[in-house]
């Protein structure tokens, strides 16, 4: 099987190892071992340290399990599964629905999996893009014209990364209504819901709204424990039986370790994503003032998650800007082009507020050169 060549991640393998100042991170300041269970207030934690380091729960502890229901309206246990981070979410999903003809419409820009995966098994994919002047809300009768009748599978990221753009509430259930049409599924990648910047940091979930909606989130981006790379599906039952038949080829099963320390921080979700949102305010309000500041950019204000997707006006395209930029500063962004649009980078402004500062000082005088 023949992909396309990751572009994002293959931008972090050639760059992030000699970043001064890595604004392309996305993650929130991330979680020591102590420093969750100080924070957690963990009771009997000790105990971990006599588990013998077996295979443990095929499909995720119950405990976990029970623990990510707490995240959504209508899901038990019977409707999550546990995966290798989002990222084998996210490709367990597609490779249980989608065969070569299907039509596929991903949203875009977003992570580069739900395109190319489905790209890659011979599927029609259709790329609809999100327009700075709609706020990088999707405009629905455009994507009602483009899902049509005969759309398999819709994905969809929201939060959006790396606009940090937030589908509001009635749009989604428009959105679920589009999809009834062709009878299509939903994969709504929602590793940033519970970051959302003011009201309920929740967005609703397409697993709730919507009886093929399915839901994938990890412990990266909301719980600062990207180094447990682990994630979760949430799906009607006969859905993630169908996904768990194909689990069995590539998984068996993630760490005990992993689902032992998930399950801590998803019970005490609430203190994490107070502390988490507390972090992404700070950052924001400075990459705001900054962008306010500097007339060579514009930037269309994030609503949710930890990204903001920043338009410069230079004669470099986003890959010949960020390649100087970090050769010359030590400043690494990520190109737009990496996500399908150029004179765009992607800035994330949720750890080390010192280093953002000054970052961003360094990205105007080079701006200004």
């Amino acid at each position: 099987m023949k992909i396309d060549t990751f572009k994002v991640e293959e931008w972090f393998n050639k760059y992030e190892k000699d970043a001064v100042y890595d604004l392309a991170d996305t993650c929130v300041e991330p979680f020591s071992i102590n420093e969750l269970l100080e924070f957690t207030q963990c009771k009997d934690c000790s105990e971990i340290f006599n588990r013998k380091l077996n295979y443990g729960a095929i499909h995720g502890s119950e405990r976990l399990k029970k623990a990510i229901s707490s995240l959504y309206k209508n899901q038990g246990s019977q409707n999550i599964t546990i995966t290798h981070g989002a990222i084998g979410a996210n490709q367990l999903v597609m490779l249980t629905l989608i065969e070569p003809k299907d039509k596929v419409v991903s949203i875009v820009p977003t992570y580069q999996q739900h395109y190319s995966i489905p790209k890659s098994f011979g599927a029609d994919v259709r790329m609809f893009f999100l327009k700075e002047e709609n706020n990088w809300l999707p405009d629905l009768d455009e994507l009602e014209q483009v899902v049509g009748n005969d759309t398999k599978l819709i994905c969809i990221n929201n939060p959006n990364n790396p606009t940090g753009a937030v589908i509001p509430d009635e749009m989604i259930l428009k959105i679920v209504e589009i999809a009834k049409k062709s009878n299509a599924y939903i994969l709504a990648d929602e590793v940033y819901r519970g970051l959302n910047h003011s009201g309920n940091p929740f967005s609703i979930s397409f697993a709730d709204a919507y009886s093929r909606g399915i839901s994938t989130g990890s412990m990266s981006k909301v719980f600062s424990l990207a180094g447990l790379r682990l994630g979760w599906i949430v799906a009607n039952d006969d859905i993630i039986d169908n996904i768990n038949h194909q689990r069995e080829y590539n998984t068996i099963s993630v760490g005990i370790l992993d689902d032992y320390f998930a399950s801590i921080a998803i019970e005490n979700k609430e203190k994490i994503i107070s502390r988490a949102l507390e972090k992404i305010n700070i950052g924001k309000r400075i990459l705001l003032d900054w962008a306010n500041s500097e007339p060579y950019v514009h930037l269309i204000s994030p609503q949710g998650g930890t990204t903001a997707f920043v338009r410069f006006e230079s004669s470099l395209s986003s890959m010949d800007l960020c390649k100087k930029l970090q050769q010359q500063t030590g400043v690494m962004l990520l190109p737009g082009e990496t996500l399908e649009l150029d004179k765009y980078v992607r800035i994330g402004y949720g750890n080390n507020f010192e280093k953002l500062e000054k970052a961003l000082k360094i990205f105007s005088a080079f701006l200004h050169q």
